[in-house]
C-alpha cells in the first residue's frame, strides 16, 4: 500500500536531532515557554518577514485570539461580519464563530479552490470589518486584489496560512499579507510539529502585546490578569521540534512543487481534472488535490490498486450539522468542489517508484 502520508517517514531523518532536543528538554526542566518558544518565535517571524511570532497551541486557536484580540483593541465589536470563503475547512469559520462575530461566504474560483476576489464586494455591508482569506490546499489567495478590496472599504486583512507555510509571492510569505496571519503545524502540515501547535504573525506592535498576554490568562506578569485570556501557549517541546524543522521547510516544498510538476505534465487522463499551477513559488502544495465526476470510482480504483487517497473535504462548511442555521444556502462551486475533490500523495515520504506507479494507475482509470 503506498500511504496518502507516512509522517513516520517524514519525521525519520529528523530523529536524532529530535533526541538530542528531547535530552537537552528534560535536563533543562523549563516546560512552558521557555528559551524554545521564543527561539522559534523570532525564527518563524524572521522566515515570514513580519515583526512578531506569537506561538500558540494550534492553528483555531491562532485565528481565535486575533479576532479577540481586535475586539479588545476595538477594531472589531462582537456581531460584526467577517468576509470566509464557504469551501473552505470548517475550521476558519468555527473560529469566526468563536469571537462572537458573523461568517459571510463567498464561493471561491473553480480553478484555484481560493476565494473569488470578484464576489467579495457584493457580500460587503455596513456591518463588514474584515475578510479572512484561506491559502487553501498551499495556494495564495489572489492577495493583491482582496488587499485593495480591503482597503477601500477600510478592512481588516487575517489570513489563514494554516497550509501555505513558506508560499510566497513577489518576495512576500504567507503570513504577511495582511493585518495578521493564523498558522497550524498540525503534524501533516509543511511544517508539521510532533502534536498540536500554532502561531500567529504580524506586524503590528499593539495587537502583539496583547496577543502575547491573551494567550497565556491575559497576564504580562505571574499572576496578574490584565484581561480575560486563554491557556493557549505553544509547547515547549514542540517549539523545539519546529526549530529544527523550519530549516528544512523550503526544501520540503521544494520537493512538492517538483512532485507537483511531475503529476501535472505526466498524467493525461481526460477523467481528470488537475489542479491549475503557475510554477511560482506562490503554491506550496500541502495537498493535490484532482477532480473527477466519479470521485467514489477512482478512490475505490486507486485503493484496489494500493494507493491510498483522501477527500479535502467530503462536506462543505455550510451544510454540517454543526452550521445547521446555513444548510438551507447554496453555494454551487462550493458543492461542485467537495463533491469532485480527491487527495493523492505528495510529499517527501513518497519514493519515485511509488510515484511512476501513481501516474501510471491514474493514466489508465477508466471508469
Amino acid at each position: 500500500m503506498i500511504h496518502f502520508l507516512s509522517l513516520k517517514k517524514i519525521n525519520q531523518s529528523f530523529e536524532i536531532a529530535f533526541q538530542d532536543k528531547m535530552k537537552q528538554f528534560l535536563e533543562g526542566g523549563l516546560y512552558i515557554l521557555g528559551n524554545e518558544v521564543k527561539q522559534f518565535e523570532a525564527n518563524f517571524a524572521t522566515y515570514c518577514g513580519t515583526k512578531h511570532c506569537i506561538g500558540v497551541g494550534n492553528g483555531l486557536d491562532a485565528l481565535v485570539l486575533i479576532f479577540k484580540a481586535y475586539i479588545h483593541l476595538g477594531k472589531l465589536q462582537k456581531g460584526d461580519e467577517v468576509i470566509v470563503p464557504a469551501n473552505t475547512y470548517i475550521a476558519s469559520i468555527i473560529a469566526v464563530l468563536q469571537a462572537d462575530l458573523v461568517p459571510v461566504l463567498v464561493e471561491p474560483k473553480l480553478d484555484s479552490y481560493t476565494i473569488n476576489p470578484d464576489e467579495i464586494e457584493d457580500k460587503i455591508t455596513s456591518k463588514t470589518k474584515a475578510i479572512l482569506p484561506v491559502h487553501l490546499y498551499g495556494q495564495l489567495c489572489e492577495m493583491k486584489a482582496i488587499n485593495e478590496i480591503a482597503k477601500k472599504h477600510n478592512l481588516l486583512v487575517i489570513e489563514d496560512a494554516a497550509q501555505a507555510h513558506g508560499a510566497e509571492w513577489n518576495g512576500i510569505k504567507a503570513g504577511n499579507f495582511g493585518d495578521a496571519a493564523g498558522f497550524s503545524f498540525y503534524p501533516g502540515k509543511n511544517l508539521g510539529a510532533l502534536g498540536d501547535a500554532g502561531a500567529i504573525t504580524t506586524n503590528d506592535d499593539e495587537l502583539a502585546e496583547v496577543l502575547f498576554s491573551l494567550r497565556n490568562y491575559g497576564s504580562k506578569v505571574k499572576y496578574e490578569n490584565e484581561i480575560l485570556g486563554v491557556n493557549s501557549r505553544l509547547d515547549e517541546l514542540q517549539a523545539a521540534f519546529l526549530n529544527i524543522k523550519l530549516k528544512q521547510l523550503d526544501s520540503e516544498n521544494d520537493f512538492r512543487r517538483n512532485l507537483a510538476k511531475r503529476y501535472l505534465s505526466e498524467i493525461k487522463n481526460d477523467k481528470l481534472i488537475l489542479p491549475t499551477y503557475d510554477f511560482f513559488k506562490n503554491h506550496v502544495f500541502h495537498l493535490f488535490v484532482i477532480r473527477t465526476s466519479n470521485r467514489l470510482g477512482l478512490q475505490h480504483f486507486l485503493k484496489d490498486n494500493g494507493i491510498e487517497t483522501m477527500i479535502h473535504y467530503p462536506i462543505p462548511p455550510h451544510k454540517q450539522k454543526a452550521l445547521s442555521d446555513w444548510n438551507n444556502l447554496s453555494f454551487q462551486i462550493t458543492e461542485k468542489i467537495h463533491d469532485e475533490v480527491l487527495s493523492i500523495p505528495l510529499n517527501s515520504s513518497v519514493s519515485k517508484t511509488e510515484v511512476d506507479y501513481i501516474i501510471f494507475k491514474l493514466n489508465s482509470y477508466n471508469e
